[in-house]
């Protein structure tokens, strides 16, 4: 945590302090104020807790802040009892510190192996000399009192300067005492999952405010004798409880179950003694003994020694296994601060499986714990699946202040009710209790989970197409996506690369390609493709990265791992050094004519591949006495720049064009002679800068990387949508740019412009310029190799039409840091990044967002981690069936779950909508009809209410969110925002038809000649039936049917309502009901619900046909606003700016037809340059 460094132990810290918290691929910031108990205070708030049974309880238990400012007195920091920390979603916390006591020798241990001050910092000196360590755990992580920094920090503070030459000079471990102590401050290595006990969740889960409600309602309606509508309520309440607690603990404990693990170690001592403890007691610092069959790993570790095989689909859903190779060592390397994200290839990483670890000396495979708890990797993910970031979504917002409005709304009709049952002399108690009576009818109990039940459905479904949710609110977000972005290998093209050929070069020029490179004669080019991988062996299997097997493969070389005394001796005098792998030429069979292989080469070291170094290398030894070689692969940029100039072609450019224009994915090849004849220790200490300089150019490998049939018409279709498509990837920028072209993100007669961003040097500024691409293809990089011959030069401004932004990594952080004013216009044209870094997904993602787009991303979940728990709407492509790197699984391997789960979204957020209309209307529906009794001092009656309410409101509730989304995407998306003019007008005039209706059903009622009004002195319940309430009755229960089916429309987003047969049905036989109660209802049920005998079927007809007049009005009112019969109103408003920034946005750039200056360099301001970190 980045603290001021200006705050002392004296200091008061009264208001807030500011604490930049940094998680990953985040940073976010909190405010920290420090409450100490005052005794008075708490015995005060105990007395009144007694006297008010409980009621401070509850309202503590709603806001806990109100708990510790009821308790306590704010106070500086250092000797704070409580904590209330606001972070920057505006969510407020309360924490407990902790204060332990510290036994002096603990100091002095600790002190022996780092900086004394730094860990005496951590504790306070109390009276008698005694120390106390004080810290608090918030979100899983363990905050440590600071003196020096004036604040709580993380335990992690005290080790997050490591470098690598720090966690070398670990290797030797920690001393038993030195541990001890550690663990003190550290706490148990221990990723622990509150699992809450089942009366702990039966109370939280009554005291919540829902629950609160149907307790007062469930009172209420004792105290007006509906016995039947309340014991009915309750058992639904005690049934919906019961399984809300089994499912809670059962998530609560797999959740627990799979973040826990208590495994046996074996750590080497500072003694040199290996000792075999619990995983729970590992710290930083700890030396960890890998053993060769591979282990579970407990904690986050930076390997010092040996190489590891490891597992990492538990974290990114990547199922192909990665080499871990040893952190680099060296006096260039010693200085180099760690850091898990940088130095990913050499941490293993909590939760990944160890499948196999080789030794490359006599010390066996060794690795220092770098992190545990919450703070690894691991931790991380668990950490967002406990506290994800909440959901800002307009739709949840806008039902939280509507119903406040309904709150308003039955306050008034409360105070109506008083005065109209005042008026009719009822007595107190009986206007009181139906006074309040209104409030349980107005926010109708059930409305929350009636929202749900679309999202439920739509979950369902998704899971039986292969598509997995772990968490269901996203499912309405995917409504609302304007953008989504997708990575290309693996998401839009397929994920194996098949070689193309080989293309050897020299400094005098290319030579001609090459398509089977196990025609090459023993060369330079011939041992880069056979050696430079980070293949490995496993029951005999090779296993790595698929195109390093395809790589192998062309050659037709076989690996073989030495295994065994006998067997590492015999290599090791066949190659004169001890050799982690060996490559043989095929059988001389297998071999093609005129080509005799016969030397054998000893791969002696791996410099594995990275993404931000976009390369890879191998040390190779050849047998007799033969040269030790250095083998190089990666991007073309970065190879060629690595390279000696002389032995880079002329013509590179052009050919490197020639081939990721047409699709092709390209490496490029290098290699040197390591001149120094060294031992295998030694060249184990060679640093990689060393290795990967002065090489010598070799060629191209070309590879294939078709598109997926199924890509080319999902990005159709979204675009059809109006849905943007943007490809976010780490490959070459002319590969992107014509897989963008053949999958139709960028259209034939579209324009292409490159956007060229260059950091500032010591003699010029930052520079920026925009170039139209040549015949639709064109490129940039981030070495000087590829020149502005790639592009139309000219001045000139672009001709009227659509065009498309492309640019790299680089340009993308130039963008950033040195032009933060035009980067949101790059933001909002830009469909193609390419050779962008994991965080600059994550960026990427993040700066659309703030430009107010709704963004979908795709991805494969190794690389894209990031950006997709950034996206709102994240998709793993992956085969686990609920992998935590995103909100949604797709076991679908292509993109074809994008547009599903866009229907999906749309689908869930239109029935959400519906069914809140529809509660809503019901609420203010029965509302009307219990005022109109009211003022005729009669009411429904207890099993009226129950028909309606349980009959034929929660059938409508649960099954109207059964229909289907719509087979196509359309252009146009669903509201997201409840309060607008369509909404709010359909509830306004459906409200005021039903009024309309109801009055006139009471007028037409009492000018019937048999009509006989009620005795004003009976009071209700003793003046039921009567002629009043039956007539309210029967066409009452018609309307909620008609509204049902009228808010049910499906068109453009949901399936017709016929498909919903089930639904359908339901309707049909409670219309046939009501229509029966209305004509002829028996006996047995006229007594039942209180239904007065009327005489006349003239009139019952009648009210059939004011119920056919009020279902015709209804469907033509709320067919009238979908055509947007209410948009007069907002011209009346007059025009007004969107709220969202891309539209406006939009609207600024085709008020500039010179946008983008084509072929002009724009130098950044030194006032504009921001960190973008």
């Amino acid at each position: 945590m980045l603290l001021p460094e200006q705050q002392s132990q004296q200091q008061p810290c009264y208001g807030t302090l500011q604490q930049q918290q940094k998680k990953k691929n985040t940073e976010t910031c909190m405010d920290v104020c420090g409450y100490q108990r005052v005794l008075w205070r708490v015995v005060l708030c105990h007395l009144f807790t007694l006297l008010t049974v409980g009621l401070p309880l509850i309202i503590f238990h709603w806001r806990p802040k109100l708990g510790v400012q009821a308790k306590c007195r704010p106070c500086p920091l250092y000797q704070a009892d409580c904590i209330i920390i606001r972070d920057s979603y505006g969510q407020v916390f309360t924490v407990d510190v902790v204060t332990e006591e510290v036994d002096e020798g603990s100091l002095e241990q600790l002190g022996a192996e780092s900086e004394e001050d730094d860990w005496r910092d951590t504790v306070q000196l109390h009276k008698e000399e005694k120390r106390f360590l004080r810290y608090y755990v918030f979100e899983g992580l363990r905050y440590i009192w600071m003196a020096k920094k004036g604040a709580f920090c993380k335990v992690s503070k005290l080790d997050e300067n490591w470098t690598c030459g720090d966690i070398y000079r670990r290797r030797t471990g920690l001393s038993r005492q030195n541990q001890s102590a550690k663990q003190v401050v550290y706490g148990p290595n221990l990723i622990d999952v509150p699992v809450k006990s089942y009366l702990r969740l039966f109370i939280d889960e009554v005291l919540n405010p829902f629950y609160i409600f149907q307790i007062f309602s469930i009172t209420l309606w004792m105290f007006d004798n509906y016995y039947y509508y309340a014991v009915c309520i309750l058992f639904i309440s005690a049934v919906s409880i019961a399984l809300s607690l089994y499912e809670t603990r059962k998530q609560s404990t797999t959740l627990r179950n799979m973040a826990q693990m208590k495994i046996g170690v074996t750590v080497l001592r500072s003694s040199g003694i290996m000792e075999s403890v619990s995983s729970l007691d590992l710290v930083p610092g700890d030396c960890l003994l890998v053993p060769a069959d591979g282990l579970l790993l407990p904690c986050d570790a930076a390997l010092l020694a040996g190489e590891c095989m490891v597992n990492e689909g538990m974290l990114t859903g990547e199922s192909v296994p990665v080499m871990k190779t040893p952190l680099p060592s060296g006096s260039h390397a010693a200085g180099m601060q760690y850091s898990p994200e940088e130095h990913k290839r050499h941490t293993l990483f909590c939760g990944t499986q160890v499948i196999q670890a080789r030794s490359l000396g006599n010390d066996g495979v060794i690795a220092v714990v770098t992190r545990t708890g919450f703070y690894t990797a691991k931790g991380d993910l668990i950490s967002s699946i406990l506290y994800p970031k909440p959901i800002s979504f307009k739709f949840y917002r806008d039902s939280m202040k509507f119903v406040g409005f309904l709150g308003i709304l039955a306050g008034i009709g409360t105070i109506y009710s008083l005065v109209t049952l005042y008026r009719n002399k009822a007595p107190w108690n009986w206007i009181i209790i139906h006074a309040l009576d209104l409030i349980t009818i107005v926010v109708p109990p059930a409305l929350p989970a009636a929202m749900t039940a679309g999202t439920i459905y739509s979950q369902n479904r998704l899971k039986k197409h292969g598509v997995f949710c772990i968490s269901p609110p996203r499912i309405n977000v995917c409504g609302k996506i304007k953008l989504f972005c997708f990575d290309k290998t693996g998401t839009l093209t397929e994920e194996g690369l098949d070689v193309w050929g080989v293309v050897p070069g020299t400094g005098e020029g290319f030579e001609a390609l090459l398509p089977e490179p196990r025609k090459l004669p023993q060369s330079p080019v011939l041992r880069v493709l056979a050696c430079c991988h980070s293949v490995t062996l496993l029951n005999e299997r090779l296993i790595g990265d698929p195109l390093d097997l395809k790589m192998i493969h062309s050659t037709g070389w076989v690996l073989e791992e030495p295994e065994g005394e006998e067997a590492v001796a015999r290599a090791e005098q066949e190659f004169g050094m001890k050799v982690v792998g060996v490559m043989r030429p095929p059988v001389v069979e297998q071999q093609p004519y005129g080509i005799s292989l016969e030397e054998p080469l000893g791969i002696v070291r791996r410099f594995p591949f990275s993404s931000s170094l976009q390369r890879m290398s191998v040390l190779v030894k050849r047998p007799a006495g033969g040269a030790v070689e250095a083998y190089l692969k990666g991007s073309p940029e970065m190879v060629a720049s690595l390279c000696k100039k002389e032995t880079v072609p002329a013509n590179f450019t052009a050919t490197l064009k020639e081939f990721t224009g047409d699709g092709f994915r390209v490496l490029g090849l290098a290699y040197k002679t390591v001149k120094t004849q060294s031992s295998f220790e030694e060249l184990q200490e060679l640093e990689r800068e060393s290795v990967e300089s002065g090489m010598v150019f070799l060629g191209f490998l070309v590879m294939r990387n078709l598109l997926k049939p199924e890509t080319r018409p999902v990005i159709s279709t979204l675009r059809n949508a109006n849905i943007r498509t943007v490809m976010v990837t780490g490959d070459n920028i002319l590969t992107a740019v014509n897989v963008a072209r053949n999958c139709g993100m960028v259209a034939p007669r579209e324009r292409l412009i490159f956007v060229h961003g260059s950091p500032p040097s010591h003699h010029s500024p930052a520079t920026l310029k925009f170039l139209l691409a040549e015949s639709g293809a064109g490129g940039q990089d981030s070495t000087e190799i590829i020149t502005q011959g790639l592009y139309q030069q000219g001045s000139r401004f672009l001709d009227q039409g659509p065009y498309h932004l492309a640019l790299n990594g680089k340009s993308f952080a130039a963008v950033c840091e040195h032009f933060p004013d035009i980067l949101p216009q790059i933001l909002l044209k830009g469909t193609i990044f390419a050779r962008m870094a994991p965080d600059q997904k994550t960026q990427l993602v993040q700066g659309l967002q703030e430009i107010n787009y709704c963004v979908g991303m795709c991805g494969d979940g190794a690389n894209d981690c990031g950006a997709l728990k950034a996206a709102d709407a994240g998709i793993s492509l992956s085969e686990a069936e609920a992998s935590i790197a995103s909100p949604f699984t797709s076991k679908i391997d292509n993109i074809e779950c994008v547009p599903l789960i866009i229907r999906e979204g749309r689908c869930s957020l239109v029935t959400s909508f519906g069914l809140f209309k529809y509660m809503a209307l019901y609420s203010l529906i029965q509302f009307v009809s219990v005022l109109i009794l009211y003022s005729l001092n009669t009411n429904l009656g207890d099993l009226q209410f129950l028909f309606f309410d349980l009959v034929i409101t929660t059938s409508v509730a649960i099954l109207m969110g059964k229909t289907g989304p719509a087979k196509e995407l359309c252009a146009q998306r669903p509201q997201g925002s409840l309060i607008n003019i369509s909404v709010l007008g359909s509830l306004l005039l459906q409200t005021c038809l039903s009024v309309i209706i109801q009055i006139s059903t009471l007028i037409i009622t009492q000018t019937q000649d048999w009509f006989v009004p009620l005795n004003s002195t009976v009071m209700f319940p003793e003046n039921l039936p009567n002629y009043e309430n039956t007539g309210i009755f029967c066409v009452t229960g018609f309307q909620y049917l008609i509204v049902a089916i009228v808010l049910s429309k499906g068109y453009p987003f949901r399936k017709p309502l016929y498909t919903n047969v089930l639904y359908l049905v339901v309707l049909c036989l409670l219309s046939a009901v009501m229509g029966w109660l209305t004509l002829y209802p028996v006996g047995f049920m006229r007594n039942v619900l209180h239904l007065k005998v009327v005489p006349e079927m003239n009139y019952k007809l009648l009210l059939l046909a004011l119920s056919g007049l009020n279902f015709i009005s209804a469907l033509l009112l709320e067919t009238a606003i979908d055509h947007g019969m209410l948009k007069c109103l907002r011209r009346l408003r007059g025009e007004r700016q969107s709220k969202k920034i891309h539209k406006r946005l939009e609207v600024s750039l085709s008020q500039q037809p010179s946008w983008p200056p084509l072929d002009q360099v724009i130098q950044a301001k030194p006032c504009t340059a921001i960190d973008c970190s």
